[in-house]
């Protein structure tokens, strides 16, 4: 019998706000953890991005904090939420206040890279849900404007990331600090070490929800690799970007400067397309990711750092432009795929440089990611996956690429790119041209027309 949120505990504000955004069937994540976090029991969550992990704590706080209905302290909180990105910080806390919508529960926001004023009055006043990043509330705190004396829960999200970039040393500086009774949850989708190390001094007794073995992939995500040259990429990537099935693609690079000369080629190209990345203001980061949500923009190019926080619904395509050299990066941008039940593509580009990663992130996720052929160039005959990344045969891209969930069109034909192997040289000279041409934003030989006009 499948559970619904109206069998859960729930108080009938939260069950109306539910009703509200059309929520009838929890998560597994939501209706395992649901249950323990309203009797109060501290939780391990081992879940990927897309699991539902946040509607997981939310609801559960929001009804701890209508129970008690007591004023937060001044400079406090009686909930706190740390994040390691200012995305995902105001995205949890759109979601607090879209469940909380009916409960009169006041909640904010503090991350760095704006002014600090408008955080410090909302401190001022005292706050129910205080959701941060660990930076700046360490900043404030040393500031005399933040005190956890009114703190009773304490959610640490997304603890492999705040790993990653470098945030665990703040999280010890902090956890000494909040009262010593409270309710404790951290979340996270793989488990090295230093976070086993952490769950020790972090929780207590807790409960362990695992939703998806660690370091696996989501299952509806259907994963592709093309070995390929790097200077190709930026015309394979035009390429699978001209059709039309490709409705909403995040693409990934490793570095910032990547991300800006991809997003301005493809722009260049006639393809809509915004970077995102750590050095984009605020406000930028802001609108580019709201084109994307709203579908102004239909390709975001992002670095790890950046796209943590992205959770959009309706993304049909993750294409890995550059492989990550941390393979647990892989699952959580394939995970922005596929979310809310739905399906989704992840597909990578892999050059001669990278196979070292794809091996790795093969081995993390204990799963052969298939090979896809296609007519630009490839690294055949090098490392051991050369017989799988072997050509064709065909002549340029007028063979199909497709009969493999969703991929049934033809990436050849598209304006040029399928002339008897002219494809593969103007390929080529793209990447030629744009490595001569370094910081002119585009990579197209002058007298070529773009890769895809006609692309939206």
């Amino acid at each position: 019998m499948t559970l619904s949120f109206s069998g859960l505990d729930l108080v009938e504000p939260i069950q109306r706000a539910l009703r509200a955004e059309n929520y009838e069937t929890p998560t597994p994540i939501q209706a395992q953890a649901i249950p323990h976090l309203l009797a109060g029991r501290d939780l391990l969550g081992i879940a990927q991005t897309g699991t539902g992990k946040t509607a997981a704590f939310a609801l559960p706080i929001l009804q701890r904090l209508a129970a008690t209905r007591t004023p937060a302290p001044r400079n406090s909180m009686h909930a706190l939420v740390l994040t390691p990105t200012r995305e995902l910080a105001l995205q949890i806390a759109d979601s607090f206040r879209t469940y909380g919508r009916h409960m009169g529960l006041r909640t904010a926001v503090i991350f760095g890279g704006v002014g600090q004023g408008p955080q410090v009055d909302a401190l001022r006043r005292g706050i129910d849900i205080l959701v941060a990043t660990p930076g700046r509330l360490l900043d404030l705190h040393q500031q005399g404007h933040v005190r956890y004396d009114g703190l009773s829960v304490f959610v640490l999200d997304e603890a492999d990331r705040m790993l990653d970039m470098g945030f665990i040393r703040d999280i010890r500086r902090i956890v000494p600090l909040l009262p010593k009774q409270r309710q404790s949850l951290l979340f996270s989708a793989t488990m090295p070490d230093e976070i086993n190390r952490l769950i020790g001094t972090l929780l207590k007794d807790p409960v362990r929800v695992e939703v998806t073995p660690s370091a696996t992939t989501v299952e509806r995500i259907d994963q592709r690799v093309m070995f390929v040259e790097s200077g190709n990429k930026r015309a394979l990537l035009a390429s699978l970007l001209g059709d039309k099935a490709v409705v909403r693609a995040l693409v990934f690079t490793r570095t910032k400067h990547a991300a800006n000369r991809v997003a301005e080629g493809l722009a260049k190209g006639g393809i809509g397309a915004e970077a995102i990345h750590g050095n984009k203001s605020q406000g930028a980061r802001q609108r580019a990711l709201g084109n994307f949500r709203d579908g102004r923009t239909r390709v975001l190019v992002a670095t790890d750092i950046a796209a943590r926080g992205i959770d959009v619904d309706g993304i049909t395509h993750v294409i890995n432009f550059e492989l990550p050299n941390v393979p647990e990066s892989y699952v959580h941008r394939i995970g922005r795929t596929a979310r809310a039940g739905a399906d989704g593509i992840a597909i990578s580009f892999c050059d001669h440089a990278e196979k070292a990663y794809l091996r790795d992130i093969e081995k993390l996720t204990r799963r052969k990611i298939a090979v896809v052929e296609h007519g630009f160039r490839d690294v055949a005959g090098q490392g051991a996956s050369a017989n799988d990344a072997r050509p064709n045969g065909h002549n340029g891209h007028g063979h199909n690429h497709g009969g493999h969930n969703g991929h049934g069109h033809k990436h050849g034909g598209h304006n040029g790119y399928g002339d008897n192997g002219n494809s593969h040289e103007r390929g080529r000279e793209f990447g030629n041209r744009r490595r001569r041409n370094r910081g002119q934003g585009h990579g197209r030989p002058q007298g070529h027309a773009p890769a895809h006009p006609q692309a939206n």
